[in-house]
């Protein structure tokens, strides 16, 4: 089995790659540093699964995993990521991922996750599969911030965070005015009124950085 792997961080790239391959079946063929990296090795190489993190410079998450897809839709896509499954698992997966894996259960589930994927199958960890199940039984609504799009999600997390409006616009190459819109839009969607119920609703729902 061929895995293209993705991260910025050198040392989780290693540790990925450490994982896969300690299985004699399992090869990694390439691996890239960003967004943009991804596509043309994924253009470029033989692969079979797509092992990538959620977020990495420039081009990353919902975007990223929809532009494969459409590079190779035949290929099926694996998300690791450090954020809660909760916030980014029903979008990912509906831009086209195979699965969603917490980094935090990357070493006892990925090689698990990776062997599902490759043969059709779609792979959430025990404990989101427990959540979604747990919802449906109670038929318990979406989650508000669910809702929000990938682009809300960052700024939300950023003004949870405590960070203030210019230095958000600076780091995600924004006008103040447009983060404020976004902000204005993030706390309609989530029915709140303030910074302050914001924060106390990301902590509720386990979304901080």
């Amino acid at each position: 089995m061929k895995v293209l792997i993705a991260d910025d961080h050198p040392v989780v790239r290693h540790g990925l790659k450490a994982v896969l391959e300690a299985h004699p079946d399992i090869t990694v063929v390439a691996e890239a540093r960003n967004g943009q990296e991804t596509l043309e090795m994924a253009r470029d190489a033989e692969w079979d699964v797509a092992v990538v993190d959620y977020s990495m410079p420039g081009l990353s998450g919902v975007e990223l995993v929809k532009q494969l897809k459409q590079q190779r839709p035949d290929r099926p896509v694996l998300v690791l990521s450090a954020y809660p499954e909760s916030l980014h698992a029903t979008q990912i997966m509906k831009a086209g991922a195979s699965g969603y894996l917490n980094k935090e259960s990357a070493d006892g589930e990925l090689v698990l996750a990776v062997r599902k994927v490759a043969r059709g199958g779609k792979y959430v960890s025990p404990a989101l599969a427990e959540k979604l199940a747990e919802e449906l039984a109670s038929g318990s609504d979406r989650a508000p911030h669910e809702a929000l799009s990938e682009r809300e999600t960052r700024v939300m997390r950023l003004l949870a965070a405590g960070k203030p409006i210019n230095e958000i616009s600076q780091e995600l190459a924004l006008s103040p005015s447009t983060v404020s819109t976004y902000r204005a839009r993030i706390l309609r969607k989530l029915k709140l009124s303030n910074n302050a119920e914001l924060v106390r609703y990301a902590v509720k729902n386990r979304l901080g950085a």
